[in-house]
């Protein structure tokens, strides 16, 4: 990226500052393309959202499997590709909604330009800006390109947005207005010099807007899942197949006699059984239902599993202004010396009241009123270059005030702690406090001292004045959440490590006296270490705060990284988790996963409770679902192995899937969980779907093997089949939702009779093509169903024990909890780590 501080003034335009471009040459400028327009999204685009949500391998193959069984006229057979298509709009509606608020607030957050054409003054949209426009900047303007100053009257511009420096910076002729500063004091024209994307500002938020997903443990393990799956679908696909033509009287038998279609159903059948299907759809619905919740409380969720990604964090960045603090100087105290006479708390009021005067000057308005109007003889009005201002009262004769930093007004003496001022200055400053000395002569003030702006002589120190910026009152609480969780906290700013260090005290963290980042190594294998054994940093640039993000990562650290300025937008998108202020800049709320729409920090944690409900519910779920898939790919090679006909139908699979998995999981899923986050997701979740998936497995293919023994018709086998799978379904449902309470009983409990109500209803059974199992296969599902109940009581005693390992070697940092309420969880809110 260009530098700032090297404006190429490379165009060919030489306006006249007193008229401004003319109309006929704007047009001309605009037919050349060189405006400020900039086709820069606030959002991310409506076909990366859609590319997202529907162009997945999880569609594809589900999408394959329902258009060949509407081609075939199954459409009964056909109900699982609605998982799909509810996957699909879930994720993109909650996505689109979140685009359409933020593009909403960069619509509302937009700035005017004012600008000179034809000798006239006037307002137009930032667009609309061509190079060479002259514009006329007031205090509170947005400079909306790129220019360079022309003319000035005290100009100070707040650059901080861009470069992190709180401090506003004095302007002079020849120098440069970047795009997406303010104008904080006094006035100035400046002519444009880079527009669009070439101007500092766009540039930072075009490289910021690349997009990439957010890391989420819970898609990349799904994705895993679903990968593995679509390795197998081919193969066992085919031997499948290849069992079910046999079974119908061989290849060319089954084309013959059309029973080919059965056997394409049989092997439909099997596939979707292999694939997770509500395990995304639950997932998603977790995601929305946590990114509806935390958008009543004014957290605006640009990606869905950014809900969960907060909850794995353990490192979490923080810049200082706007974040910690509110941005603004506030009025801390002041310390009379011994010197102290004349009217010196007047002289201050005036100072506060001036019309030009700064924000730090404006903090003396509330302490020090302005009891009766007075006229000032002399004013010297403030510079950031020479960091003083001056005053003469009319009626005081040739008594000067001159208020300042300290060693700029005293010199040397304001250093030198055996002085009572040096002293003053030195202890408050080693605070992180901002100080200013008021000092007092009654030497004459010389006009040419006046015009060559120099201090008056005989300056006695009269007062030191100390200021402090306004710490958020969420701040402390919110820092002190995440020190509990054991989450790492770095203070990063652009601002004086002395006085960002201050600040991070003042919050309660342990900040010592800051690390100045111009002395960070440019190596990044030892930047590494030093963001380890620092807390608090200042002077760091944009460009470095996305180097510590990443040397962060590198070290196996989940970093989020706050902030509202163009100058955070780097980090905060290579951040895993990044979060930004609804007060920010459209560029960085663009490209953060999180806007906080009211600025309110405290809402962090509830972010984090709502990933941790999403990552423990969906983990519990998780195992329903992967048992689901290792039995269906167990009895899918085994029946294509020993030739068997599959003992399913779609449709038949549809109740299985919906009273044992989908409709329970939908309500598991949703129910409080205030657990821990622990890595390992998906192998915590194989570790009991896997042993649990084969014994099914085993269980169906005995029971088949049984049936045929007996001489069932297929109607019946398969009627038994599907009520074995139901009954253990639903007690492995009960097993992972223990402890049981009265709301899991009722949700067990009503899939068991919606299971009963199924095989006794004639509409029912004729729709799923249930039938009377007959006497002798109904002993042989009694025994079965039992047998598979106590293995599976087996298999999770032997995991809790594994989980009880894991949790062991993680520290026990997944067990104990104390939510928001301060309350220690109940053993459910734990559950799927000890129970």
């Amino acid at each position: 990226m260009e530098s700032p501080t090297a404006v190429q003034q490379q165009d060919d335009l030489d306006t006249d500052p007193r008229t401004g471009l003319t109309a006929a040459r704007v047009a001309e400028l605009t037919a050349d393309g060189r405006t400020n327009a900039f086709a820069g999204d606030s959002s991310r685009s409506a076909w990366n959202i859609v590319r997202a949500n529907v162009f997945t391998l999880f569609n594809g193959i589900v999408g394959a499997c329902f258009l060949v069984l509407l081609l075939l006229g199954r459409w009964q057979d056909a109900l699982f590709g609605l998982a799909a298509f509810g996957n699909a709009i879930i994720g993109c509606w909650q996505e689109f909604r979140a685009k359409a608020a933020l593009d909403r607030l960069a619509l509302l957050n937009a700035p005017r330009a004012r600008v000179r054409r034809d000798s006239q003054d006037i307002e137009i949209s930032p667009a609309d800006v061509v190079q060479g426009d002259i514009l006329v900047l007031r205090a509170g303007d947005q400079v909306t390109a790129d220019a360079v100053v022309l003319e000035h009257r005290a100009l100070q511009i707040d650059e901080s947005m861009l470069t992190g420096e709180s401090d506003a910076v004095d302007k002079n002729d020849g120098d440069e207005a970047l795009s997406g500063s303010i104008v904080v004091a006094g006035d100035g024209i400046a002519r444009a010099v880079r527009v669009g994307a070439d101007s500092y500002a766009n540039k930072f938020a075009e490289e910021a807007k690349r997009f990439s997903l957010v890391s989420s443990e819970l898609r990349t393990s799904i994705d895993r899942v679903l990968k593995w799956v679509g390795w197998g679908i081919g193969p066992i696909g085919l031997l499948v197949l290849n069992a079910q033509m046999m079974v119908a009287g061989g290849w060319v038998t089954a084309w013959e006699t059309g029973t080919w279609t059965q056997a394409i159903v049989n092997t439909i059948s099997s596939l979707t059984a292999m694939i997770p299907l509500g395990l995304v759809l639950m997932t998603s619905i977790a995601f929305a239902v946590g990114a509806a919740r935390l958008a009543a409380r004014q957290v605006l969720v640009n990606e869905l599993p950014a809900v969960e990604g907060l909850a794995r964090v353990d490192i979490i960045c923080l810049d200082k202004t706007g974040t910690l603090t509110e941005g603004e100087l506030a009025y801390r105290d002041l310390l009379e010396l011994g010197s102290a006479t004349g009217e010196w708390e007047a002289a201050l009021a005036w100072f506060g009241g001036a019309p030009d005067a700064n924000a730090t000057a404006r903090c003396l308005r509330e302490p020090f009123p302005a009891s009766a109007p007075r006229d000032a003889s002399v004013y010297v009005s403030f510079s950031s270059a020479r960091k003083w201002s001056a005053l003469s009262f009319a009626d005081r004769g040739d008594e000067t005030w001159v208020l300042g930093a300290p060693e700029m007004v005293l010199g040397d003496a304001a250093t030198d702690a055996g002085t009572e001022v040096g002293e003053a200055v030195t202890r408050l400053a080693a605070e992180g406090l901002r100080t200013l000395v008021l000092a007092f002569t009654a030497d004459p003030y010389s006009s040419a001292a006046q015009e060559s702006e120099a201090l008056p002589t005989g300056l006695v120190p009269v007062a030191v004045i100390t200021f402090s910026e306004k710490v958020r009152p969420d701040a402390a609480q919110t820092l002190s959440y995440f020190r509990a969780q054991g989450v790492g906290v770095r203070v990063i700013s652009g601002d004086n490590p002395r006085t960002v260090a201050a600040i991070a005290r003042q919050v309660g963290l342990d900040a010592g006296e800051g690390y100045d980042a111009r002395q960070l190594p440019e190596d990044d294998a030892e930047l590494g270490p030093v963001l380890e054994a620092h807390t608090v940093f200042g002077r760091v640039t944009p460009e470095q705060k996305k180097r510590m993000v990443v040397a962060l990562q590198a070290r196996g650290h989940t970093v989020a990284m706050t902030g509202d300025g163009v100058n955070d937008a780097l980090a905060i998108k290579t951040a895993d988790i990044g979060i930004a202020m609804n007060s920010g800049s459209p560029a960085t709320k663009a490209v953060a996963r999180l806007v906080l729409l009211d600025g309110q920090f405290s809402h962090l944690p509830d972010v984090v409770a709502e990933g941790r409900q999403v990552i423990a519910n969906i983990e519990r779920v998780s195992m329903l679902f992967l048992t689901k898939t290792v039995y269906a790919t167990t009895l899918a090679v085994l029946f294509g192995v020993m030739v068997l006909e599959f003992p399913f139908l779609p449709r038949q699979l549809s109740i299985t899937d919906g009273l044992t998995i989908g409709i329970p999981a939908f309500f598991l899923a949703l129910m409080p969980n205030a657990s821990r986050y622990v890595p390992g997701f998906l192998r915590r979740s194989l570790a009991f779907a896997i042993p649990a998936g084969l014994l099914i497995a085993i269980a169906l293919t005995v029971y088949t093997r049984g049936a045929m023994a007996l001489g069932v018709t297929e109607p019946q086998l398969r009627t038994g089949s599907t009520i074995i799978l139901a009954i253990v379904g639903i007690w492995v449902l009960s097993v992972l939702a223990r402890p049981l309470n009265r709301y899991k009983v009722l949700v067990v409990g009503a899939m068991f009779i919606a299971l009963s109500i199924l095989f006794t209803v004639p509409l029912a059974g004729e729709f799923f093509q249930l039938v009377d199992p007959g006497e002798g296969a109904a002993y042989l599902i009694a025994a079965v169903t039992i047998a598979t109940i106590l293995a599976i009581e087996i298999v999770r005693l032997i995991h809790r024990r594994f989980l009880a390992r894991s949790n062991a070697v993680a520290g026990g940092s997944a067990v104990e909890e104390v939510p928001r309420s301060g309350r220690r969880p109940d053993g459910d809110q734990h559950q799927q780590l000890d129970d």
